[in-house]
């Protein structure tokens, strides 16, 4: 009789020696999840603890080594793995402190999924996953996942800033935008709530036809304002401490951010973001700072198929982001540099098109430079620096 589809491709349990304890969390803010394989076992164990308990998950992880010593007489490590989410990169610093324990952070969009029918996801599905990325990676697949790489508590502070400004723009856009809708129903068109005299040009506008603002769309607007000044406030003083972070007289002030003013068309938004958000890493080629910021190219090539998809926008958004802002800002501050010039030539070959694709490509050879500026002092060839 032959045999059917799902006996050809039942799975087959192998007992392997792992060398260690392999366990994944899934961390909710009610309980967190703790799945484990352990050497010689074929089945993986499941354990539940309450969400914030260091002490109960730390007692749950000596339960199981003691439990593979009684089996093996031997006291194994533990090789640890959790999806990079919004408990942040707290408890992969309690873990990593531990000398017997091995703490990784995945990204989760790293791991890869079936697509042939629709997917399945339950905790304990993604705990079976995560371990099975974990093995898979450290057995030196390099594909099977992407590893987050754990930040220091200074390192995560000083990216709050260039975060927070960025927030507080947003709102302060929704906050013009809703006094602007408020009274452009009334007829009125020309009122900037960003400038100094808001409160004097608010009493002095009237109506489309004729009359001044009634009392309860005045006070709708006035409390409008109160939230928009607010917001101005605050971000003066975000930009307060931003200007101290990157200040070149600061002796906190790393070197390689501080080195970003010295070009001309860079600010210290610019340098801020740059460091804060990729630059202050550590790289080993072109190819890394590139796929970090999700500017590397996407090929598909497949038979006599070879083209381009374009970035793969994998990497860092905000860096991204700030990266295609400089190249616009760069042509204009730097026209005699060779990014600029090697843009220009570009573009006019293609008869004046494609320049957004083009400016993408001059968003990564930008940030190439700047990398091997601050951590080689490559300076950037045909680029004009601020005079002192």
């Amino acid at each position: 009789m032959p045999m059917t589809a799902d006996q050809s491709q039942a799975p087959t349990a192998t007992l392997v020696d792992l060398g260690a304890i392999f366990i994944s969390l899934e961390l909710s803010k009610s309980t967190w999840l703790v799945t484990a394989l352990s050497p010689c076992r074929e089945k993986m164990s499941r354990h539940t603890v309450a969400g914030g308990d260091l002490i109960g998950l730390f007692e749950c992880f000596t339960a199981l080594r003691q439990k593979a010593k009684r089996r093996k007489d031997r006291l194994y490590p533990l090789v640890v793995i959790q999806e990079a989410g919004l408990d942040g990169f707290w408890l992969g610093r309690v873990l990593d402190k531990e000398t017997w324990i091995e703490s990784h952070i995945v990204e989760a969009g790293s791991i890869a999924m079936p697509r042939r029918h629709r997917r399945a996801k339950t905790d304990r599905i993604d705990g079976e996953t995560l371990i099975r990325a974990l093995i898979a990676w450290k057995r030196g697949e390099p594909r099977a996942c992407s590893m987050v790489k754990l930040l220091s508590p200074e390192e995560e502070d000083n990216r709050r800033i260039g975060r927070e400004r960025k927030t507080l723009i947003a709102e302060r856009v929704f906050h013009v935008n809703r006094i602007k809708g408020l009274l452009f129903t009334q007829g009125i068109r020309e009122y900037e709530p960003v400038n100094r005299d808001r409160r004097q040009r608010l009493d002095e506008l009237r109506t489309g036809d004729g009359r001044p603002l009634s009392k309860h769309l005045k006070a709708e607007v006035c409390r409008e304002l109160d939230r928009l000044e607010l917001i101005l406030t605050q971000i003066k003083a975000v930009e307060a401490e931003r200007d101290a972070l990157i200040a070149q007289e600061t002796p906190e002030t790393p070197k390689e951010a501080a080195a970003l003013l010295g070009i001309r068309g860079i600010g210290p938004e610019f340098a801020t973001i740059l460091y804060t958000e990729g630059l202050f890493r550590h790289f080993d080629n072109r190819r890394q700072i590139a796929s970090y910021a999700g500017l590397a190219p996407s090929p598909w090539q497949s038979g006599n198929v070879n083209r381009e998809q374009g970035v793969s926008k994998a990497g860092n958004p905000r860096l991204r982001a700030t990266m295609v802002e400089l190249a616009w800002l760069w042509l204009r501050h730097q026209p005699t540099s060779t990014l600029s010039c090697w843009f220009k030539k570009r573009i006019a070959q293609n008869g004046g098109r494609l320049k957004k694709p083009m400016i993408v490509a001059l968003a990564r050879k930008l940030l190439v430079a700047l990398w091997k500026y601050v951590s080689s002092g490559v300076v950037i060839e045909g680029a004009i620096m601020k005079t002192p």
